[in-house]
């Protein structure tokens, strides 16, 4: 019979890693912030403080930090009132604590056997390889100072867990009822994601996914199937069939003449609005937590390119700490632990797609610019 993870014992595993982006938390953090994100790319100072601009106007603070303190507190409420005896951890890719540092940590308090949990839900080069990629660095650094090197593995990725979805599900209810009564029922649904280079997104999953077949790979697959459960559960919940719905793209950040992954939101809007659409709610199912790309690209940019049409908006909530994403990284963290005892295991997945692959193969979500060694994978 296979073992389902409900038991608490974590071996092999002895701490849990909550491993994020980052960002800065005073103006005078914001620019040595942006020069980790874009090191070895050649970017003079006066071109990052242009960049910079959308966090001057949040007082130089990206809200991610204290999400993931919010996180880490949830998690740790969480495991401790489930009996889960398991250490978490919080360390960053591009700011303080640094991912390096909360490894010394890790190392100096005798852990030998870590799990990773990425503030990303979706296959991808950003939002996975980069990070293997970083931890693989990290542990690097270790080596050459003589410390001792933790075994790091990564949780698989759970955008289909239904304490992923659904979260969003009730986000998007709410959404609708915040727009005026006579525009709710014919509110189009636009499902955001970070717009990445489209040579990037048709290489995205494992070498051997259906889904690197066809266009988008697997981080367009894997938001289309997100964007499909949250608006067929919507359909269920409101009794309206048949609402349109579109997966679009936001943060774009690259050069002009590589081509990324479109609609932009704001375009998006803008058809909505020729197109007769009486309102729209914004759906983020591509970030976690309300950090910049959401507070500044939705509830700024976008918010005020809507207010310009005359098209009623609202924007749905990530899903942060809530409860259900907590309950679902302690399943994980059981389901991954159980499968390295040996155990045979029923994965929760939401969908058609089925449960994401534990360990990365070698040409997962290539390094679009050149080979580099990654962490947790074949």
């Amino acid at each position: 019979m296979p073992e389902t993870p409900t038991a608490t014992d974590p071996a092999p595993y002895d701490a849990l890693l909550l491993l994020s982006f980052g960002g800065p938390e005073a103006p005078e953090d914001v620019v040595p912030f942006l020069e980790n994100v874009t090191r070895g790319r050649g970017i003079p100072k006066e071109r990052l403080a242009e960049v910079g601009k959308h966090y001057f106007l949040f007082g130089g603070v990206s809200p991610i930090n204290e999400q993931n303190r919010e996180l880490l507190a949830a998690l740790r409420k969480d495991f401790a009132e489930h009996g889960l005896d398991l250490p978490v951890y919080w360390g960053n890719r591009n700011w303080a604590p640094y991912l390096t540092d909360t490894l010394r940590e890790l190392a100096a308090d005798g852990h030998r056997r870590v799990l990773t949990l990425a503030t990303s839900a979706y296959a991808g080069y950003s939002g996975c390889r980069q990070y293997r990629e970083n931890l693989a660095d990290a542990l690097a650094q270790l080596r050459a100072e003589g410390l001792p090197e933790p075994t790091v593995d990564k949780l698989r990725h759970f955008y289909n867990h239904p304490g992923f979805v659904e979260p969003m599900i009730d986000a998007t209810l709410s959404a609708l009822e915040a727009l005026p009564a006579g525009v709710r029922d014919g509110a189009h649904l636009a499902f955001t994601t970070h717009s990445i280079p489209d040579a990037m997104a048709d290489s995205s999953g494992p070498p051997d996914d259906p889904a690197r077949g066809g266009p988008g790979g697997a981080y367009v697959a894997q938001h289309l199937e997100v964007a499909r459960l949250v608006a067929e559960a919507v359909a269920r919940a409101t009794g309206v069939a048949g609402r349109p719905w579109q997966l679009v793209f936001q943060s774009r950040s690259g050069a002009p003449h590589i081509p990324w992954l479109e609609p932009d939101i704001c375009d998006h809007l803008e058809s909505l609005h020729g197109a007769g659409a009486p309102a729209a709610v914004m759906v983020p199912i591509g970030f976690v937590s309300d950090h910049m790309e959401v507070r500044y690209d939705l509830d700024t940019e976008a918010t005020a390119k809507a207010a310009e049409l005359g098209l009623p908006v609202t924007r749905a909530a990530t899903v942060g700490a809530d409860p259900r994403f907590t309950a679902a990284v302690r399943e994980l963290v059981l389901e991954r632990a159980a499968v390295e005892r040996g155990a045979a295991v029923e994965r929760c997945a939401l969908g058609t797609l089925g449960a994401s692959h534990d360990v990365c193969a070698v040409a997962c979500c290539p390094n679009p610019r050149a080979p580099r060694p990654a962490a947790a994978q074949l």
